[in-house]
């Protein structure tokens, strides 16, 4: 999600596919005198040195590189296989199962078509190694709320246990949107009716409050207060965070905030983007940024907020050596969708043998968290997004809209690709991406698991949820160094 105010955030209309997209190289050769057809020389397979829990599954895909330096999705056309039977996978789909009591190890996932062939190591970690950096990940699974979830596709939802300071009292929060475009833990006062959290204040002495504004239009507001945190199996820690209240007081501006979950579509946001803070100095030097607030009886004014004082970023705050990044891992899902799919968020970038990075593409960001996107010949600001629920990008090359301008409705599936540049200028990854037609895939499926869908932006390339899909992408925080990758901010992947 994207905030307006503070360049960080959440969007949760928004954007469409990363995948390694079928790019229909090879197509059938003329008649005679025609050019040759493409042979197949590599097969690439994604996501690359995986690490799954026992009893979990993992889709893989299997993507051709093409004599002509074309790219086609070949998921479905390969021969899958796995070196041992501690995994079994579907020789037609890719889909890869382990059993609950697999006792670990790496295992070789092959795909094959004729001669060529493309490998990756699985690794199946069981339930005690994982667990203590590894929170689960369901995207419109059962981690997320029916009830805020109505028509609310690629929705990624994770559980944070929140305490009271002094731990007498927790409750464990599902419906909690995994953001990494934003900072700071965000939970509905309606979510943790049982705690009595402590409330923070400005250095005025008044209550100290918040309101965030999102570029799709919605505002969440409420105070500020002190808990206990605990993500995976860390250990807690204790610190601000913005609980979403639209009755507490009344700000001098923030717009007209949404009074419950089901209206805002989740129970809390959980922002883990490559920053440390909320705000940052922006905050700490001016009252004017409209965020932080400060108020006495019913009235709130803007105020000041020390960095150290300011909402962070939860990961940022972990006491142990995970703190430097997180990885996000969600499985491919073939065109048209899928229901619901399985994933992870592993806490820190090479810090265990579950997050270690295997020599990914590394784009430093800026102190926004944004690096640049190079798009039909249109260079705007970029930024890795889970948080927003399709890929939005401003409409350089005349994608056809569809009855709602907000969407993307091509008459057929269209192969795109951009490059993605570090903020200083280098380095440079090139992608490609699918853009489906948004009416048809909702009227045709039940799914809500799409890597297609995008619409329109006018602030920049959101590279929301599908972009993450069958990728192993980190996220390393500003000032925290990641062993092979450099210190933050950047994104990898």
């Amino acid at each position: 999600m994207k905030s307006i105010n503070l360049l960080l955030g959440t969007l949760l209309l928004l954007a469409l596919s990363m995948l390694p997209a079928g790019c229909g190289g090879g197509g059938g050769g003329g008649g005679g005198g025609g050019p040759s057809t493409p042979t197949l020389t590599s097969i690439t397979v994604t996501p690359a040195n995986t690490t799954i829990t026992a009893g979990s599954s993992q889709q893989f895909t299997a993507t051709g590189t093409f004599s002509d330096g074309s790219t086609q999705n070949l998921t479905n056309q390969v021969t899958w296989s796995s070196s041992s039977g501690a995994v079994t996978i579907d020789s037609a789909t890719g889909l890869a199962t382990t059993a609950s009591t697999s006792p670990g190890g790496t295992v070789t996932i092959t795909a094959q078509s004729g001669a060529i062939t493309g490998t990756t190591p699985l690794t199946i970690s069981t339930g005690s190694v994982a667990g203590a950096n590894v929170m689960a990940v369901t995207v419109n699974g059962s981690l997320c709320n029916d009830q805020t979830s109505g028509g609310y596709f690629n929705k990624p939802c994770v559980s944070v246990t929140i305490c009271n300071p002094n731990g007498s009292a927790c409750q464990t929060v599902n419906d909690i949107l995994l953001d990494t475009g934003s900072y700071g833990l965000r939970i509905f006062k309606q979510a943790i009716p049982g705690l009595t959290l402590t409330q923070a204040n400005s250095s005025s002495g008044g209550a100290l409050a918040e309101c965030i504004q999102f570029a799709d239009g919605s505002t969440i507001w409420g105070p500020v207060q002190i808990a206990s945190v605990k993500l995976a199996s860390e250990p807690a820690v204790t610190i601000p965070i913005h609980v979403i209240d639209a009755g507490f007081a009344t700000p001098t501006s923030c717009n007209t905030p949404d009074p419950d979950p089901v209206t805002a579509g989740y129970a809390g946001i959980l922002g883990v983007g490559p920053l440390a803070q909320d705000c940052g100095s922006s905050c700490a030097n001016s009252a004017q940024a409209g965020v932080y607030f400060s108020c006495v009886g019913s009235n709130c004014t803007g105020t000041i907020v020390p960095i150290a004082n300011q909402v962070p970023n939860p990961v940022a705050s972990l006491s142990s050596a995970d703190r430097n990044g997180i990885l996000v891992q969600l499985p491919a899902v073939p065109a048209g969708g899928a229901q619901s799919i399985n994933g992870s968020l592993f806490l820190g970038i090479g810090t265990q043998a579950n997050n270690t990075p295997a020599a990914p593409a590394v784009l430093p960001t800026d102190q926004q968290g944004d690096f640049r996107t190079l798009f039909g010949g249109n260079n705007s600001i970029g930024f890795l997004d889970t948080g927003s629920n399709a890929l939005f990008f401003p409409n350089a090359t005349g994608i056809p809209l569809c009855s709602d301008p907000n969407w993307y409705c091509p008459p057929t599936t269209l192969t795109l690709s951009a490059s993605l540049i570090g903020s200083t200028g280098s380095p440079s990854k090139t992608v490609q991406f699918n853009v489906g037609n948004f009416d048809s895939l909702f009227s045709s499926s039940s799914n809500n698991v799409f890597s297609e869908i995008g619409g329109p932006s006018n602030f920049g390339f959101d590279w929301g949820l599908p972009f993450f899909l069958g990728r192993n992408v980190f996220i390393g925080i500003g000032g925290r160094s990641a062993t092979g990758l450099g210190s933050g901010p950047f994104v990898a992947f």
